[in-house]
């Protein structure tokens, strides 16, 4: 197959490269872009995956549009992109990021022996991570995002923008300084309207919901160091879901976005072998 039909799946901004067999869907995070796992899925090419990076409903747009977005409208955009990566593959992994890997587990516990397995990066059940200021925790979500201030109200992420790396993240600040009109298109958006943070807590409550239905082989990756979503989200995985085989990995020297940090490279080798050994 040529794959003209899944890069329509995909969108304008997605990505897809036909290796082998074996395929690994790439979700990224509330208010990125495939942009953010494309090296990370270039580096799984390399070792003979067939990749594929979907475009969330919402996001690579305005402000507007993607508070016009829903939960269910990005996991159904992850959804569309597991059934056309399951037509050009025997077997199907997926691996996500942040809230992209709330997104894997919805999709591991609805496919069931249809997906290989999921891998889970920097999984985020709690923004509890060191640079997480606590009246964000304790006054923006329940104060703003349950009332109509959640209309108004917009937080923006402050440095580092979940990269330790300097070199990566001088690259994300100078676009953000450039004022680039298609800055949402490579980056995503550094301000979240507490509306969106609101669908995320919902997508939250639905990933927490499904973790005993999850029964497909599982890597789960973290940062100790992660500024987002402190390990205690790792370990809330291990502890709940109900798979029976899972891995962890544990690295250092990044913080929550893995798949553009320092370990980057290590860490893909780790998903592709672990997309290696499993049966579909």
């Amino acid at each position: 197959m040529d794959g003209h039909g899944i890069r329509e799946v995909l969108g304008p901004n997605g990505f897809f490269e036909k290796r082998g067999e074996t395929g690994v869907l790439l979700i990224h995070g509330l208010t990125g872009t495939p942009a953010e796992m494309r090296h990370f899925g270039r580096q799984l090419a390399r070792k003979g995956l067939t990749v594929a990076g979907p475009q969330l409903a919402g996001h690579c747009d305005s402000v507007q549009a993607l508070k016009a977005s829903t939960w269910e409208d990005w996991y159904r955009s992850a959804d569309e992109a597991f059934e056309a990566l399951a037509r050009e593959c025997r077997q199907v992994y997926v691996a996500g990021l942040s809230m992209g890997a709330l997104l894997g587990l919805l999709l591991a516990a609805r496919k069931k022996e249809r997906l290989a397995g999921v891998t889970l990066l920097s999984t985020t059940f709690f923004y509890d991570g060191w640079n997480m200021p606590k009246w964000r925790r304790r006054l923006l979500m329940p104060l703003v995002i349950y009332s109509p201030l959640r209309h108004f109200v917009t937080w923006e992420e402050p440095p580092p923008y979940g990269i330790k790396d300097e070199r990566v993240r001088a690259m994300v600040t100078s676009v953000l300084e450039s004022r680039d009109a298609h800055t949402a298109d490579k980056i995503g958006h550094f301000k979240t309207p507490a509306s969106v943070i609101l669908q995320s807590e919902r997508l939250v409550r639905a990933a927490k919901a499904c973790l005993r239905r999850v029964h497909r082989p599982t890597l789960v990756v973290h940062s100790v160091e992660d500024d987002m979503a402190s390990i205690k989200n790792a370990h809330f995985v291990t502890q709940r879901i109900g798979s029976q085989q899972v891995e962890t990995y544990f690295v250092d020297d990044s913080y929550h976005v893995l798949t553009l940090d320092k370990r980057r490279d290590e860490i893909a080798d780790r998903v592709a072998a672990f997309c290696t050994p499993h049966p579909a």
